[in-house]
């Protein structure tokens, strides 16, 4: 008999304080809410976080909602509070008394002039794990710049390697500035809460999306180190491993990816063109890197003589790395990612609801996660001043 899921989360129980806005805290603060953990987002009265003013816009009976911030935001609870504001300073020290974790990404400086800098919180609530995201870090010479995606995607070299090759720099499609610093946060935050198992007390995590984004180069830096020659953009192809990237058949694209000399000879008989592993010039990964263009060429001549879903069927019965190119609609269709429930459709209002991409983590034996959509701005108030012991009406009249 299968052993019922358990409802608990590997975050159950832990408590995250989310003073961020945009994308990279947010994106962060998600996953810890994907995972359990309760997360009470801090957001500006009137405003909230800048990001409800992004498109694309969804209409509602209270007017235009953000799908963008409907996006990155599942899982949370909004209080509206003035940090500047006395009674709501209380309301957020109520809070922190109860709180695991603080994640920020204020420009660098800003949470001390606040007086909720490390020393500060640390001193105080000596358990806290402290997250702060920001475009350069905490120290160093650009401490105090401004930073976005496109300006940290731009200064860490990943868009000189995007594009078509030799064309100019391309932005990378996703804001991968943003989320792969999210990303590094929400493993800085749960390293520093197994830390604290070990040593009772919290410690700070500070993450760079501009150190992040040198973090992604992969082996663009030990090339340059190994030829001299600096590394620009090669399309779909792969910088040193051949074939490895989009080539035509009859009626569109497929990626096709080779990874040894012994499947590339696999991939010849599969397209019904023997000769090309016995071809002096293929035998070798290298050999085909530097004949890429004619390997290309014959490649294409042989995948013209079927379809791209002919070709899936047959290269995957062989064993041979592929799959389509598929845009937006596609993937959202794709029975792959319906099967591991990878897309999610949350309530915006009434009986309309909005299709959001789920969490990829996995762990056997626990039910999925319980997704509630984004919070309305200031939505929870009420409850979080009840539970944190500040009486709402006394709040509102000080105000």
């Amino acid at each position: 008999m299968q052993r019922p899921l358990s409802q608990d989360r590997p975050l159950s129980g832990v408590t995250v304080l989310d003073l961020t806005h945009v994308l990279s805290g947010p994106f962060c603060t998600m996953i810890l809410a994907d995972m359990g953990a309760r997360v009470i987002k801090v957001e500006r009265p009137g405003e909230g976080d800048e990001a409800r003013g992004f498109g694309p816009f969804m209409q509602t009976s209270q007017g235009a909602s953000s799908g963008y911030f409907f996006s990155v935001n599942r899982g949370k609870e909004s209080i509206a509070l003035d940090l500047k504001n006395e009674q709501d300073r209380d309301i957020l020290e109520r809070m922190l008394a109860q709180t695991d974790v603080l994640v920020e990404n204020f420009k660098p400086g800003a949470m001390d002039r606040l007086g909720l800098g490390w020393e500060t919180l640390s001193s105080q609530y000596p358990q806290l794990v402290m997250c702060s995201v920001s475009g350069f870090g905490q120290t160093g010479p650009y401490r105090s710049l401004p930073a976005y995606d496109l300006v940290v995607q731009a200064m860490g070299g990943i868009i000189s390697l995007t594009g078509p090759e030799g064309g100019p720099p391309v932005r990378v499609g996703t804001s991968v500035g943003d989320l792969c610093a999210g990303l590094y946060a929400a493993i800085g935050i749960l390293a520093a809460l197994h830390e604290r198992v070990r040593t009772g007390r919290g410690s700070y995590v500070d993450i760079a999306m501009l150190d992040v984004q040198a973090a992604m180069l992969e082996n663009a830096v030990a090339r340059y180190q190994v030829d001299g020659k600096v590394p620009g953009p090669v399309g779909l192809r792969h910088p040193t491993v051949s074939p490895f990237g989009a080539f035509r058949a009859k009626d569109g694209a497929l990626t096709i990816a080779v990874g040894s000399d012994a499947m590339f000879e696999q991939l010849c008989r599969s397209l019904g063109w023997p000769e090309g592993g016995r071809d002096p010039r293929y035998c070798t990964n290298a050999g085909r890197t530097e004949h890429l263009a004619e390997l290309t060429a014959e490649m294409e001549r042989q995948l013209q003589a079927a379809t791209v879903d002919e070709w899936l069927v047959r290269l995957r019965a062989d064993g041979i790395p592929c799959g389509p190119v598929n845009d937006i609609a596609q993937v959202l269709r794709d029975p792959q990612l319906r099967a591991r429930d990878m897309f999610v459709d949350l309530p915006v209002e009434g009986d309309r609801s909005m299709t959001v991409v789920g969490t990829p983590l996995r762990f056997v034996g626990r039910a999925a996660p319980e997704y509630r959509p984004a919070p309305r701005l200031d939505q929870h108030r009420d409850a979080l001043i009840a539970e944190f012991g500040a009486n709402n009406n006394e709040e509102r009249s000080a105000a």
